[in-house]
């Protein structure tokens, strides 16, 4: 949840909204669950799930450097009770230099 910078016209976000109260629940949400389930050691049934993604994005400020991106992922899910997010990076981790970030207490993750 750091400054990406789309301003130089380098990565993109999107994302997509999985609302699955009473219907059939595709593998990505079935996944989800399941994850959630083994971390947390409990039972969960999501209800409704959100996938953001942001993909090849620069570290603000770009202008300084374009070619340093991250692919990482965001996924919030709640079963109307209950709300959990995952965080997901691409292989290798961040890629960012986070020595060049104007923040220098900087963790990947949540606390």
């Amino acid at each position: 949840w750091d400054n990406a910078d789309f301003s130089r016209g380098v990565g993109t976000t999107f994302y997509q909204e999985f609302s699955t109260f009473n219907t059939a629940k595709p593998p990505f949400v079935r996944d989800v669950e399941a994850k959630v389930r083994r971390y947390l050691r409990s039972s969960y049934s999501a209800a409704w799930t959100l996938k953001i993604t942001w993909e090849k994005a620069p570290a603000y400020a770009a202008w300084t450097d374009t070619r340093k991106t991250i692919t990482y992922q965001a996924v919030l899910t709640t079963d109307g009770f209950r709300s959990y997010i995952l965080m997901l990076y691409q292989d290798g981790g961040m890629q960012w230099d986070y020595t060049r970030l104007s923040s220098t207490n900087v963790l990947i993750g949540y606390t």
